[in-house]
């Protein structure tokens, strides 16, 4: 490749406007800088140029300690130039290298396109987000579209006390398959709601709509997104949402709306489960979802984001096992929830996936009914049935066997099981509590605050946080002694390497800071809140997180239309020479952070 053509592939190159970089060609200069040539040093009274390695490799060294090693398209030299004295860091060429150079005064030029400044100057959070947009991954296209955009017609309004009967009338006369019943709060009345509170129940044509309308009515700002207004769907698991401006109501989205949207939307694999009556009939189920994910992907929807969708998908998908296991048993002997932890807690779900789930029911005695051993039987019943249905859906068992056929337990129990864990952090207490601790509770009417206090409670744990600190170190980055990405040949594990460290410290950073949320990003933003996190490092982790997913979710997706088995390991070679730098900044980020929790807690990062 010509130097010329390889500047213009690496940022902060690639996106200079055409005279800008033409000027800088014209001052190019290619310079070879054998194995062992000083390039730089620190004695030097500044630096007289920005440099980048077109072949080969430098070493940054401070004091005779190797502190980084740059490769291709990596740059140096603008500390110098930027602050007016002399390097920073010696700089030595670690094999027979090729090395671009633009003089200062260009440097100087360059710096006043405000893309090309914010390379050098914005944070290392801001490189990462910057990563994502250039590479086309962010939040843009369609699903960025304002939901406002959607709406075709005003809303219809009707009173409380108008009939069914004339609301069905109305419906039909106006053509839209909602009306909004006025009142505070507002309610909506939906053709599915006159199909099965009216219809399906033999209530009389006279019945009131404020009898049978839904409240309170959900709305979304006419300026959010088509994804905003999605996740609201799913979280709410409705099917029409108003839309607001100044805080009146403009019109109404629908769930058809979205589809003719959006293909393969989230929402009509809602409408599949809400018709499904046996798992068997729904055989293509995880194929689906994988189609869904494929298609948000290339939407430009973030991988975060579309974890978000994944798990209210399969939440969606668990309420229906539930509701048709209780239509075959019976009413439930006690109250329960049916939570769901790990990468599921969490919502970071993709395609790599299986069921960590377990059930919590009401303890007996003082009225909540039942003998024990009869409760017992049917809660465990009720686990075998829709872990057994997941398994039919696709959605395959836990390794580890984290899953409420094995795990249902009455509530006391599991606090006794908690608190066992905080107090007694056995290796084996630290795995489970680090994939119960993520719980997030999905189906049920049992309130789970008494679990959540004894979480809560962690930071007066100071010997538990200790335990999980350690186990926050276990996986490392994939990086060597000079900062350089290891090259193995089975591919570099973006799990173990980058995503499963960042979610541990989240983990950690969470339970220091007694913050209550479960999500990877929100644990961080929690932390940093709570002051168990800096900004800072909030703002770096967040990002180092959103990007490892991208790749990997980008690598399955890949594997998946080649016919190849899915995997967490990704050849470094199949990237783009800014995607390696935005890898390795995301692995420095882990490392550092790993560095100065295992300092915080004196904990030791080798072996």
């Amino acid at each position: 490749m010509e130097p010329d053509r390889f500047l213009r592939a690496h940022p902060p190159f690639a996106a200079l406007p055409h005279d800008l970089f033409e000027r800088a060609v014209s001052r190019l200069e290619v310079v070879f800088a054998p194995r062992g040539e000083a390039v730089l040093r620190r004695s030097d009274p500044e630096s007289h140029h920005l440099f980048m390695v077109r072949k080969g490799a430098v070493r940054l060294e401070r004091d005779g300690t190797t502190v980084q090693v740059l490769e291709e398209g990596e740059t140096f030299g603008y500390p110098s130039l930027l602050a007016g004295g002399s390097p920073t860091v010696d700089v030595t060429a670690e094999e027979d290298s090729l090395l671009l150079r633009i003089p200062a005064p260009v440097f100087h030029r360059l710096m006043e396109d405000r893309g090309f400044a914010d390379y050098f100057l914005v944070e290392l959070a801001g490189r990462l987000r910057s990563a994502a947009r250039v590479e086309g991954r962010w939040l843009t296209g369609d699903l960025a579209t304002p939901v406002g955009s959607l709406v075709t017609r005003p809303a219809v309004f009707a009173s409380p006390e108008v009939s069914v009967a004339e609301a069905a009338r109305l419906m039909t006369r106006e053509r839209v398959s909602s009306l909004l019943v006025n009142g505070r709060p507002m309610g909506i009345v939906t053709d599915r709601d006159l199909r099965r509170r009216v219809l399906a129940r033999s209530r009389p044509p006279e019945t009131p709509v404020s009898r049978i309308m839904s409240q309170p009515l959900r709305t979304a700002p006419a300026g959010s997104s088509v994804f905003e207004a999605l996740a609201a769907m799913l979280d709410h698991r409705i099917h029409h949402l108003a839309v607001t401006e100044r805080g009146e109501v403009v019109g109404v989205v629908t769930d058809a709306d979205l589809f003719r949207h959006h293909h393969k939307s989230p929402l009509s694999l809602l409408s599949r489960l809400d018709k499904l009556d046996h798992p068997a009939s729904f055989p293509d189920y995880a194929e689906e979802l994988a189609g869904m994910v494929e298609t948000l992907f290339q939407g430009n929807l973030d991988a975060v984001e579309i974890g978000r969708i994944v798990a209210s998908v399969n939440d969606a998908a668990i309420v229906r096992l539930l509701r048709l296991a209780e239509d075959e048993m019976g009413e439930p002997p006690r109250p329960y929830a049916w939570i769901v932890f790990g990468s599921e807690g969490r919502r970071e779900q993709a395609l790599l996936t299986d069921q960590d789930n377990a059930l919590v029911y009401g303890d007996g005695g003082g009225g909540e009914g039942g003998d024990d051993e009869a409760a017992a039987a049917w809660f465990a019943e009720l686990g075998r049935r829709v872990t057994r249905g997941l398994v039919q859906l696709g959605i395959p068992p836990c390794p580890g066997g984290f899953m409420a056929d094995r795990w249902h337990l009455p509530l006391g129990e599991w606090q006794r099981t908690f608190r066992g864990w905080l107090e007694v952090p056995d290796p084996e207490a630290l795995i489970e509590a680090a994939n119960f601790f993520d719980f997030r509770p999905v189906h049920g009417t049992l309130d789970l605050a008494p679990l959540r206090e004894i979480v809560a409670g962690a930071p007066r744990h100071r010997s538990f946080l200790a335990h999980m600190a350690k186990n926050a170190l276990t996986f490392r980055p994939p990086l060597g002694l000079f900062r350089r990405i290891r090259r193995e040949a089975e591919g570099i594990d973006l799990k173990r390497g980058g995503i499963i460290p960042v979610v541990s410290l989240a983990r950690l950073f969470a339970l220091e800071g007694a913050c209550a949320e479960r999500g990877t990003v929100e644990r961080l933003r929690a932390a940093a809140e709570a002051g168990s996190l800096s900004e800072e490092g909030q703002e770096n982790l967040s990002e180092s997180f959103r990007y490892l997913l991208r790749l990997r979710l980008e690598h399955q997706l890949a594997s998946k239309r080649a016919g190849r088995p899915l995997d967490n390991r990704l050849q470094i070679e199949t990237l783009s020479h800014l995607e390696r730098r935005h890898l390795k900044d995301a692995f420095l980020v882990v490392q550092e952070m790993q560095q100065a929790v295992a300092q915080r807690y004196g904990t030791s990062l080798l072996g």
